[in-house]
């Protein structure tokens, strides 16, 4: 989350008066994240997310987004769909930019999650892939491997030493690899693709909700568990690797769906591919932020880090 379009108050209750969500009382943008622009708003019923989308969501994959969210609402799962307007449209225009009302889940993410909270995030992750390995609607991967060239050209040779000396070569090298070695043929669903810490709200040690699926495409189970363990079994600077939680994340996962050995055997490559994935967006992210933005930019060094991790310890899914 965070916010690239500044929207006004008055702007807001103007847009508000289209639902039955009742009157503003507060609208405050939120900072964290790079992707949209976001803003938590209070009124007299309830409170809501506005999200206003920016650079990579398209507004025509939004129905497959929001066609997700409802069919895991309606399976019993912790998300929150977005709210429909008097007339039943839950898409809608605001400052120019395509918008959603979305519903407020209570719950706090977590800086540095517990045994316990990995392994519920598993579970939540292989239960949201269970509910929606039929999911009838089909995206691409946007942020794909065959994007991850375009990423890294768009960056740069220059951008990318600026960050780092030596790294613009070792990113081609890695694309030279996952090339040769990315797997072919495992089980598929609608995956999240994007679950980090911030993005699972806990209760204690209970999921409360699992919000940001605008990453959320047909691609591999496996996958979204590599991304998931990069995402969850790391410091957040990718120096220590916390073995507790990657067991507890792959056990958590376990206890809701069985993990097949073809997906066991690409954890490996998967997670090297979702820490050059997170590594490049990173990158462009650093290099190509406006400075007046109200965004929180991430380093990228901290995936350089977890995917130097994994070249070396190809095993580490397997303790």
């Amino acid at each position: 989350m965070a916010v690239y379009t500044k929207v006004s108050a008055e702007d807001i209750d103007q847009f508000l008066q289209g639902f039955d969500v009742g009157t503003l009382i507060s609208a405050k943008g939120i900072a964290e994240g790079v992707e949209n622009s976001n803003y938590l708003i209070e009124t007299t019923e309830n409170r809501f997310i506005l999200t206003l989308y920016e650079k990579r969501v398209d507004p025509n994959d939004l129905p497959f987004f929001l066609g997700l969210l409802d069919d895991l609402a309606s399976a019993g799962l912790p998300v929150p769909p977005a709210i429909k307007d008097k007339s039943g449209n839950q898409i809608q225009q605001l400052r120019g930019k395509t918008a959603c009302l979305i519903q407020f889940l209570p719950g706090v993410s977590v800086s540095h999650p517990s045994q316990a909270q990995a392994a519920a995030a598993g579970k939540a992750l292989a239960q949201m892939h269970a509910a929606t390995i039929d999911y009838t609607p089909k995206r691409k991967n946007s942020m794909g491997p065959e994007s991850w060239h375009q990423l890294s050209a768009d960056c740069g040779v220059k951008g990318l030493e600026n960050i780092q000396t030596g790294l613009a070569k070792k990113v081609k090298q890695e694309l030279q690899f996952l090339d040769s070695h990315w797997p072919a043929g495992l089980r598929e669903s609608a995956i999240h693709a994007d679950l980090f810490p911030d993005n699972v709200l806990m209760l204690g040690d209970k999921v409360a909700g699992v919000i940001d699926f605008y990453f959320s495409c047909t691609d591999f189970m496996a996958y979204d568990v590599a991304i998931t363990h990069a995402a969850w079994c790391f410091s957040d600077d990718g120096t220590q690797f916390k073995q507790d939680l990657s067991s507890a994340l792959i056990s958590g996962y376990k206890s809701a769906i069985p993990i097949v050995e073809s997906d066991a055997r690409a954890y490996p490559i998967l997670a090297r591919g979702a820490a050059l994935r997170f590594l490049l967006t990173r990158a462009y992210d650093w290099i190509n932020t406006p400075a007046d933005a109200l965004v929180t930019r991430k380093d990228p060094i901290a995936f350089l880090r977890r995917l130097e991790f994994y070249q070396q310890n190809p095993d580490v899914f397997a303790k």
